[in-house]
């Protein structure tokens, strides 16, 4: 029998049919650290790297083949795998209780006795500086929670040919005091003329600063080997970036930045507390800590 009001209009999805049948699916993809992502306005394809607030804003930073990196905001306007998806922050994981005292106390990941009740503090003028962002995330994994206590800051040098140029625009002082932290300070190494340059470059105000280094070639080698299943890190060959060669030692992919996004984040995984850094990175970050933080809190 014929239906004098027609098919049920609810039965069919008017966007699905025709000319709209093939219009792909925008999901919610949350920007995971090493997540490849192409931003569909510019072309421009990259890592994330990290996603932060800006402006009142969260915002994802995405790092090229070449290491080169640029902020977006998050949300619509990206691609993965070929499908558009809408850029959300990763969800918020609960941060593991850690190790305690024989008494129960909690501490913190670098061993300190953690102050449960205290937020952070105002920034101090001081300011803890390391050369590029794997070395912060490290630096946040096992002293972030004294640092907060603190009230002292960890920035970018983005590379210790920028070390001069940050610590004349810094202008340590009694009361403001610059601490480094540099990649492979050994004799006779790159990074060791640099910081004797900046340094002298600086006359007086010298005596309020502190460079310290680990003798690594990259903050990666200053994890313990065995976190990672290896007995010591392999030797990479002069002309072969430290961290490609790594992961190609390693068995695990190599082929683009991603790859070595992807690496980092599995080996910062393993890391559990200062137990699992070698002791010539140990040393020199709490040299530092006790440096900048002896000073009167001047802010």
């Amino acid at each position: 029998m014929k239906d004098r009001y027609g098919s049920d209009v609810l039965s069919s999805d008017p966007h699905r049919t025709g000319a709209h049948a093939h219009r792909p699916t925008v999901r919610d993809e949350p920007a995971e650290l090493g997540l490849v992502v192409e931003d569909v306005e510019t072309g421009w394809v990259g890592a994330v790297t990290a996603v932060e607030k800006s402006g009142g804003m969260h915002v994802v930073v995405l790092e090229d083949r070449r290491g080169r990196t640029r902020t977006f905001p998050l949300g619509s306007g990206f691609w993965v795998d070929g499908k558009p998806v809408h850029l959300v922050p990763p969800a918020r994981r609960a941060a593991p209780r850690g190790p305690v005292t024989a008494g129960g106390r909690r501490l913190t990941a670098s061993g300190s006795i953690a102050v449960d009740t205290s937020r952070a503090r105002v920034a101090r003028a001081s300011r803890i500086w390391v050369e590029g962002r794997h070395d912060a995330e490290l630096v946040e994994r096992v002293w972030g929670d004294d640092l907060r206590v603190e009230g002292v800051v960890v920035q970018l040098l983005e590379g210790v040919d920028n070390l001069a140029e940050v610590l004349a625009d810094f202008a340590p002082g009694p009361t403001r005091r610059a601490g480094v932290l540099v990649d492979h300070l050994v004799q006779g190494s790159k990074e060791t003329r640099l910081v004797q340059e900046a340094l002298r470059s600086l006359g007086r105000s010298a005596g309020h600063v502190k460079v310290l280094g680990h003798p690594y070639v990259d903050v990666w080698q200053a994890v313990r080997p065995e976190r990672v299943g290896l007995e010591a890190w392999p030797d990479v060959p002069r002309g072969t970036d430290i961290k490609y060669g790594t992961l190609a030692a390693l068995g695990w992919p190599h082929a683009d930045q991603a790859d070595v996004a992807r690496g980092w984040k599995r080996i910062l995984g393993t890391v559990r507390s200062y137990k699992d850094l070698s002791p010539a990175l140990l040393g020199r970050m709490e040299e530092l800590i006790d440096f900048v933080t002896e000073v009167p809190d001047q802010r």
